[in-house]
């Protein structure tokens, strides 16, 4: 912050800066949030404002979070946390359908759930073995089933030389 005319140059090259002002302005960080986070003071900050390149570049960092989705997505997420209690205030409430009842419960277990039905396809492989095909009653232990999960390593070390997978 010594040279204050460079300041704003640098902070155009800035992109966690340029992210943090682009979720201001959505509404995801309060402006004591990003004051506090780079220690600006009230005029430094209302200097930025002034910058018309500091101006368009996190402009163009709204834009581009809007087409890949990151600013929906952090908007949902800062949102669903409010969730369980609505939930919670539908499932005890007496007076409440019962569907709405049972529904809010599904959706509350939903929310708990972090086993492994909740891991996504892609991350998840079953094999299933069946040898009973020949047989009129088929016998359980003819049946092998074998889970993986791919092991969470680093991208190098995923060369193939070693095993990821985990069993």
């Amino acid at each position: 912050m010594d040279d204050v005319a460079n300041f704003p140059r640098s902070l155009i090259e800035n992109h966690d800066f340029i992210t943090d002002c682009a979720r201001y302005a959505e509404g995801l960080y309060s402006e004591q949030q990003v004051k506090k986070k780079y220690h600006f003071s009230d005029d430094v900050w209302q200097s930025l404002g002034n910058d018309d390149a500091l101006v368009e570049a996190i402009e163009a960092e709204k834009m581009r979070r809007v087409r890949n989705g990151s600013a929906k997505r952090e908007l949902a997420q800062k949102h669903i946390v409010r969730a369980p209690d609505i939930l919670n205030t539908i499932m005890n409430d007496d007076n409440a359908n019962a569907r709405h009842r049972v529904d809010s419960i599904k959706a509350l277990d939903a929310l708990a759930d972090n086993g492994p039905q909740a891991t996504p396809a892609a991350d998840r492989f079953v094999i299933k073995i069946d040898l009973t095909a020949d047989q009129k009653l088929p016998n359980p232990n003819d049946v092998i089933v074998i889970e993986a999960t791919p092991r969470k390593t680093p991208a190098a070390i995923t060369d193939g030389t070693e095993d990821d997978w985990k069993w």
